[in-house]
């Protein structure tokens, strides 16, 4: 199965809110990444944003393995500028039984700093996440534990914005960046982001490799069955959840508009 690389072909693979699961699926070598990314946009993200930048000493071999990988030379950073995702190295060290954020190169940060997350754990990395320890820590422990070289997985999400930059980093609290938005203008003030996201071990290093793929699209582009999903969503995402990602500031004009669009 292949995810597709926009947010109309990503969302009917999402959770359509309820409990947090992984929802992952199996990818081909020739599904991974993005095909023919827009290199210019990612050096100039980079650019924009030096602090997307977050490295420890342990992620200077695993970088070098991926960027030789993807046919690049150097490590991390320059591996995440030749391909449209966005690139986290994990690793577990003989002394813990658990991944730490040992390297990450991102220029499109869905509301995170990297320098906040280098280091830490993946359940203090998911901290913020209302429901992850409960519902979906042990799952990911063992999954990432169990992980071998060759296969590639993946999943997808989604988060409404107040904008269609790429890089979202939320500066105003939810009331206020979502101020403007009713349900007549909805469909042009609430933004659609989703992550497409992938797992595989490298052979070389045993690191694992998270790639995250941005893509943003205004909520009245999107198909009829999409949209419509978003206004069924929205309403269930378990408590906590639905406050961390601002859905109070913005839930009422989504649900109205989508409701008025599936009106005979």
């Amino acid at each position: 199965m292949s995810l597709g690389f926009s947010v109309d072909t990503l969302l009917p693979k999402a959770r359509g809110g309820g409990q947090l699961r992984m929802g992952l699926v199996k990818l081909t070598e020739d599904q991974w990444l993005q095909p023919e990314p827009d290199l210019a946009s990612r050096k100039q993200g980079f650019a924009d944003w030096p602090e997307g930048i977050a490295l420890t000493r342990y992620a200077e071999k695993p970088g070098q393995e991926l960027a030789a990988m993807l046919g690049t030379d150097g490590g991390l950073p320059e591996a995440a500028l030749a391909a449209h995702e966005d690139m986290c190295l994990l690793q577990r060290f003989a002394d813990e039984d658990y991944y730490r954020l040992i390297g990450a190169a991102v220029a499109w940060p869905s509301d995170w700093h990297p320098k906040d997350k280098l280091g830490l754990p993946l359940r203090a990395l998911h901290a913020p996440i209302a429901g992850y320890e409960e519902q979906l820590a042990s799952g990911v422990d063992r999954f990432m534990e169990t992980l071998r070289p060759g296969p590639i997985y993946a999943r997808c999400n989604w988060f409404i914005a107040a904008t269609g930059e790429r890089r979202w980093i939320a500066d105003r609290p939810p009331q206020e960046a979502f101020a403007h938005v009713t349900p007549e203008n909805a469909g042009e003030t609430l933004f659609v982001r989703s992550e497409r996201q992938t797992l595989r071990r490298l052979p070389e290093t045993g690191a694992i490799l998270f790639t995250i793929g941005i893509y943003v699209e205004p909520l009245g582009a999107l198909s009829a069955d999409n949209i419509a999903m978003l206004g069924r969503a929205v309403q269930t995402l378990v408590s906590g959840e639905g406050d961390r990602r601002g859905a109070p500031a913005y839930a009422d004009s989504l649900v109205e508009f989508a409701s008025r669009r599936i009106e005979p």
